[in-house]
């Protein structure tokens, strides 16, 4: 029995592949949602999207402090697991809910995997790179996406038996949804045209929560928008709309704000985009395997590889610096080879589980 854990959007979409694999191969499994950041009935469109089967258990944790999402979650979680005693239970990311369920686990003796182990922003200011690590030296089992991680965990002391390179299931999610998110008169309906506007995200605390970095971006993306010459299409986390809105500060009118999109819906515009400016680091990913150059909105990234091929630049927080890289990228060839991985991911993550139950 496979116990998958998802408690984010971008864990859903991440762990959908493994969740197909466990199917087509007749694996037992179950999918435990925690509900760290919305509502099942905010979420759920996304399960409905990618044409998943309902979580058998949700313990809605909902926001809070991290004090209080890791400690929900392993309570809520703990009674579950004693009770059903997986063979294994699966994380993805680094998430409060990917450690609390890791932990909760762990305690219970019950056997940890960790998809997208290995990555580090060697920035212990952010919540997730303690994730990350945490999760990382209590796994029995760490997917590493790339070469590169997999060297990263050798050199954090971790035995190469525990270590398989496997690539990064969000290659696998794009290759299937692609087509799918080519939903007629998208671009229409937000008044762009292929290759004609940018694309922005942005949530991180760090650029959210201090004022200094959050003017400096949007300040940033509003001459990008000027000095390419197109529209920048915002699509706003409630937390950073939230700020924005404490801050009186108006979004340039090239600025757009979009309203709150699907995952096809996203990543229609996503892929006929000229470039994307973010602080995710999914979307780091996503930009490289979709061959739409990337300008990332932080001091360092724990996707190293994508800078490293010339799909993605680190430019901060300052305004300047967001312009001259995004007029930069959005001038480069898109002809960068892809680190992340052949699309298989997710089938190799669940082949080497089961051929680990028969051995």
């Amino acid at each position: 029995m496979i116990t998958i854990v998802v408690g984010t959007r971008p864990e859903i979409i991440k762990m959908a592949p493994v969740i197909r694999a466990c199917v087509e191969r007749r694996a037992p499994y179950q999918v435990l949602h925690t509900g760290q950041h919305y509502s099942f009935e905010m979420d759920g469109v996304f399960f409905r999207e990618l044409e998943l089967p309902e979580p058998s258990h949700n313990l809605e944790v909902g926001s809070g402090s991290q004090a209080y999402q890791i400690g929900a979650i392993i309570s809520g979680m703990a009674p579950i697991l004693d009770r059903e005693r997986p063979d294994v239970l699966l994380v993805e990311g680094d998430t409060n809910s990917v450690l609390a369920a890791g932990l909760a686990a762990h305690k219970l003796g019950i056997r940890v995997g960790h998809v997208e182990a290995g990555l580090r922003s060697y920035d212990r200011t952010m919540p997730e790179e303690i994730n990350r690590i945490l999760t990382d030296h209590l796994s029995d089992h760490l997917f590493a996406p790339t070469e590169h991680a997999r060297r990263i965990l050798l050199g954090e002391g971790i035995g190469p038996d525990r270590i398989q390179v496997t690539g990064n299931t969000v290659v696998d999610e794009l290759l299937r949804q692609r087509e799918r998110a080519r939903t007629p008169g998208l671009l229409e309906r937000f008044g762009v045209s292929p290759g004609r506007y940018a694309l922005a995200t942005t949530h991180r605390p760090e650029n959210v929560d201090h004022e200094v970095r959050l003017r400096g971006i949007f300040a940033g993306l509003a001459e990008t928008g000027r000095a390419l010459g197109m529209p920048v299409l915002a699509s706003l986390h409630p937390r950073t709309a939230k700020a924005l809105d404490a801050l009186g500060f108006s979004l340039d009118g090239i600025v757009r704000r979009l309203p709150p999109l699907g995952y096809l819906e996203f990543l229609g515009l996503h892929a006929e985009a000229a470039l994307v400016l973010t602080d995710s680091g999914g979307l780091q990913e996503e930009a490289c395997c979709l061959r739409v150059p990337c300008v990332t909105l932080r001091d360092n990234t724990e996707r190293p590889e994508s800078v490293e091929v010339g799909a993605n630049m680190l430019v901060g927080a300052e305004g300047a610096r967001i312009v001259a890289g995004a007029v930069a990228m959005a001038a480069k060839p898109r002809d960068w080879p892809n680190p992340f991985g052949d699309g298989k991911s997710g089938e190799r993550i669940v082949d080497l589980l089961l051929g680990m139950a028969t051995n």
